[in-house]
């Protein structure tokens, strides 16, 4: 079984995520996972704190000349703003200089408060925190690293951003995603980029925020991921619950399921036929998004991420109840992103391929990576 667990606040001293149960001899590069923490930092928009992070990893465990041993891996992310909040979050006796008590409609701020007993936010918003998705993303590095091993590759692109939408003729691919990342909001369509780059000036200028759409593309994905045989084993049930669980996202779509529920059953679903060439069962369309009954098809699997509006505004309008005094007020103002949608299809992509190494390692077990591949490749040759 893959799991990973994360700790760490917004400005704590680190992000530490341990990841358990990938197999032996899986190559690991510290400049991949760097890679794809800078991705994360991608996206106009993105407000200042983007441009003086700079992710510096070590790998504390699980990894002797670059691969894993089989082992639990660590990697901690440190903090390069940590002597600025030595003091405010200090995990030695001692009380806050600035106690926020003006909670952010929206955030985890007061409902944490209650849950927890706290009379301080950033108890809550330093956890609740995006900066958070920077350990998934190391996470889901390792992961895309064994999904690539048997040829699955995963990308993201914004397809919508506030009322922008992009139009697409067909899906994007792998070979794709250098293209995507060069744009300033990771969209293909250049003319909606130009819509979105100025929507965004618009909305900064207002001190507002955005929210947006972004779709994950799974390639290469085999049959047989996930299973029908139990509600919490089917795949586009694990992808879903990975997807809604970062931050600000409030819904998930699997292939065109939205659309779909409008159609009847006639033209909702996907004609099967044989691939002349292969001899493979194929689907003429994508409706489906590639999970079928809760198990892969062998089709791309596609599903889109919607992002709410941030809540943390930079002129802050919001209006809110000072806990400490009940007075009606505002909520208080954190360094914030107008968008941070075209950084969120980085973290959907990580959850991805977590979920999807995840059930790789289900599916074909194996102590070592060598083992894990010779099971993929028996059941390539076995299934049809």
């Amino acid at each position: 079984m893959l799991r990973f667990l994360t700790a760490g606040e917004s400005h704590g001293q680190a992000l530490v995520v341990i990841i358990e149960g990938l197999p032996a001899g899986l190559p690991i590069g510290i400049e991949e996972i760097q890679e794809e923490l800078a991705r994360r930092r991608l996206g106009f928009g993105r407000g200042p704190r983007m441009r003086i992070e700079r992710d510096e990893v070590t790998i504390l465990a699980g990894v002797r000349f670059a691969k894993t041993l089989g082992s639990p891996v660590a990697i901690e992310i440190k903090n390069s703003e940590w002597q600025k909040w030595e003091k405010e979050m200090s995990p030695f006796p001692g009380v806050s200089a600035n106690p926020l008590t003006k909670p952010r409609p929206g955030h985890a701020d007061l409902a944490g408060m209650q849950k927890y007993g706290f009379d301080d936010a950033r108890n809550v918003l330093e956890r609740a925190s995006a900066r958070e998705t920077a350990a998934r993303v190391v996470a889901g590095c390792l992961a895309k690293a064994l999904c690539k091993q048997l040829d699955i590759r995963i990308i993201s692109h914004v397809v919508a951003l506030g009322d922008v939408s992009s139009v697409r003729d067909a899906l994007p691919v792998p070979d794709d995603l250098e293209k995507i990342d060069s744009s300033p909001v990771r969209c293909l369509n250049k003319a909606e980029e130009a819509k979105m780059v100025a929507l965004i000036k618009k909305v900064a200028k207002a001190g507002d925020s955005l929210g947006g759409v972004a779709e994950i593309l799974a390639w290469g994905v085999p049959v047989g991921l996930g299973s029908y045989v139990h509600w919490d084993r089917k795949l586009d049930g694990l992808l879903a619950k990975a997807l809604m669980s970062i931050p600000a996202i409030k819904a998930v779509e699997i292939g065109e399921g939205i659309e779909v529920a409008t159609l009847t059953g006639s033209v909702a679903h996907d004609a099967i036929y044989i691939d002349t060439e292969t001899l493979a069962y194929r689907r003429r369309s994508a409706k489906a998004g590639g999970i079928e009954g809760g198990v892969s098809n062998g089709e791309v699997i596609v599903a889109r991420v919607y992002m709410k509006p941030l809540a943390t505004l930079s002129k802050p309008v919001l209006e809110t109840v000072d806990t400490a005094t009940g007075a009606t007020t505002v909520s208080f103002k954190e360094r914030t992103d107008v968008t941070a949608v075209p950084a969120m299809g980085v973290v959907a992509e990580a959850m991805t391929a977590l979920v999807l190494a995840g059930e790789i390692v289900r599916k074909f077990g194996g102590d070592s990576l060598t083992e894990t591949l010779h099971n993929w490749d028996n059941w390539r040759k076995a299934v049809h």
